[in-house]
C-alpha cells in the first residue's frame, strides 16, 4: 500500500515554518532585553542598507522630552516622555506608530542636560513598570495605562535624586520588582510587584544610588542580584536582599553602564577616565579580582558581550573589541564614528553617533571594524538641549529597528524579507 505523503509534509513545512519564524524575532521587554545582554534574537535581517538608510515605517513626533528607551512587546512599544511639567509613560502601536494612551509618570524632572525621563519601562506580564526622573516608581496595566500602586525613592524609601535624575530600569524577577532607592535605608529595594509592598531592604548596603541599572543571575545556587554604585559592584540575595558579596569600584562624577555576568564573571565600566574592572566570583562568593584597565571607558552608550568579546566605545581611543576573559584588546577604530551607543542583532553591531545621529551597521567581529552601511537619522529635534545629545540606545525587534531623539520616535523595517 502507497501512503499519501503531502498531508504530512504540509503539516511539518507549517510547523517548520512556524518554528522558523518564531525563532526569527522576539519581543523586547525590558532595557537591554529579556536576557540582559542588548543582543536582539532577531534572525533574517538586512546585511546592508541602501544609502538613504532601511525603510521608514513611521515617525512618532509626540514622545515627549527626555532619554528613555524602548520595551516592545506583541503590538505595542512602550517608553516615557516628557510633556510640559509632567513625565508620562507612553504606549505606541508598532504597527501605526500612533499613540495608545499615556499615562501620568511623575512631576518633572529639570536639568541643564535635557528634562525628562531617563528609563526605560520593563513589561511583565499584563504589566508596565516605569521609574519616572524624580524616582516615582509606577505599575500600570500595559493595555491601557491605569495606576495599579507607585512608590517613591525619596519618600518612601530614603533615597536621595542623583544628579542627573534616577535613570535606572527597573528589574522585575519572580514576585518582586527591584530598584535603587540608595541611602541609609538600604541601596536596593523589592517589592511584590502585584500589591507593591516592599519585601525587603538592603540595610547592609547604604551607597547612593547612581544611573546603573541591576541584572539577575543564578549563581552558587542563589539569585543574585548584580548592581554598580560610585563606590562598590556587589550582589543581593533575591530573596531577602542579604550582601552576598562586593568588591570595591572607584567611580568619577557618575557611574552608567549595566554590569555584565558570565560565568561566574562579572564586568563593569565607568567614565570620565575610570575604565573596566572583570571580579570573579568563587564557590562561596569569594571574589577574585581580574583584570582593570583604561582599554574601555565607556561613558553612557553601553558595553556588550558577544562570543567572549566586549564591544563598546573606549573614551579617548575609540570603537574597541576586548577579550573578556582576558581585558586584553583585539581592535580599536577611532576614526571611522565617534562616540555613541551600541546595541546587537543578527552577526551585526547597531551603532549610534550621539553628535551627528550617524546609524552604522558594522561585523560583530574580533577581527576587525568593518562597516556594512550607514545612515543619518532625519529628521533631528528642534527641542533637545543645547547639553543634550541623541543618548536613545537603538533597538531591534521583531524586524524594526527603533530610534529616538527627543519627541522624535522612528521606526525602520531591517528584516530581509
Amino acid at each position: 500500500m502507497t501512503l499519501n505523503r503531502r498531508p504530512v509534509m504540509a503539516a511539518a513545512l507549517a510547523v517548520s515554518f512556524l518554528v522558523s519564524s518564531l525563532s526569527q524575532a522576539a519581543d523586547w521587554p525590558r532595557w537591554r532585553g529579556a536576557s540582559f545582554d542588548d543582543q536582539s534574537k532577531d534572525t533574517g535581517l538586512l546585511k546592508t542598507w541602501p544609502a538613504e538608510g532601511p525603510k521608514k515605517v513611521w515617525l512618532f513626533e509626540d514622545a515627549g522630552l527626555g532619554y528613555s528607551g524602548f520595551a516592545v512587546v506583541g503590538d505595542t512599544l512602550y517608553t516615557m516622555g516628557a510633556r510640559d511639567a509632567t513625565e508620562f509613560v507612553i504606549a505606541v502601536d508598532v504597527k501605526t506608530g500612533k499613540e495608545k494612551w499615556s499615562a501620568e509618570a511623575g512631576p518633572l524632572l529639570t536639568n541643564n542636560w535635557g528634562n525628562g525621563p531617563r528609563s526605560t519601562p520593563t513589561v511583565d506580564g499584563d504589566k508596565v513598570y516605569a521609574m519616572s526622573g524624580k524616582g516615582h516608581l509606577s505599575c500600570l496595566n500595559a493595555a491601557d495605562g491605569k495606576l495599579l500602586w507607585k512608590v517613591a525613592m525619596v519618600e518612601d524609601l530614603g533615597g536621595k535624586i542623583p544628579g542627573w535624575g534616577y535613570t535606572e530600569s527597573v528589574l522585575v524577577d519572580g514576585n518582586l520588582v527591584i530598584c535603587t532607592p540608595g541611602g541609609a535605608q538600604g541601596t536596593l529595594a523589592a517589592f511584590d510587584k502585584t500589591t507593591g509592598k516592599k519585601v525587603w531592604q538592603s540595610g547592609e548596603w547604604t551607597d547612593p544610588a547612581q544611573y546603573s541599572s541591576i541584572i539577575p543571575a543564578t549563581h552558587n545556587g542563589v539569585r543574585q542580584l548584580i548592581q554598580l554604585t560610585m563606590q562598590n559592584v556587589g550582589a543581593v540575595n533575591a530573596a531577602d536582599g542579604k550582601v552576598l558579596w562586593k568588591s570595591p569600584f572607584s567611580g568619577k562624577t557618575a557611574v552608567i553602564p549595566s554590569p555584565i555576568f558570565s560565568d561566574g564573571q562579572v564586568f563593569v565600566a565607568a567614565g570620565y577616565g575610570v575604565g573596566c574592572k572583570k571580579v570573579g566570583i568563587g564557590p562561596n562568593n569569594e571574589l577574585t579580582d581580574g583584570y582593570s584597565n583604561t582599554d574601555m571607558v565607556n561613558h553612557h552608550g553601553g558595553v556588550l558581550l558577544y562570543q567572549d568579546n566586549l564591544y563598546g566605545f573606549c573614551d579617548g581611543k575609540g570603537w574597541t573589541c576586548m577579550d573578556f576573559k582576558t581585558g586584553a584588546v583585539k581592535w580599536q577604530e577611532k576614526g571611522a564614528l565617534k562616540k555613541g551607543a551600541i546595541h546587537f542583532a543578527d552577526g551585526c553591531l547597531y551603532l549610534l553617533e550621539e553628535e551627528t545621529g550617524n546609524v552604522v551597521l558594522a561585523d560583530a567581529s574580533p577581527n576587525g571594524w568593518k562597516e556594512f552601511s550607514r545612515f543619518k537619522l532625519t529628521p533631528q529635534t528642534t527641542q533637545r538641549s543645547k547639553s543634550g545629545k541623541i543618548w536613545t540606545h537603538p533597538v531591534v525587534s521583531n524586524g524594526k529597528l527603533y530610534l529616538r531623539d527627543q519627541e522624535l520616535l522612528f521606526c525602520f523595517d531591517v528584516s530581509a524579507k
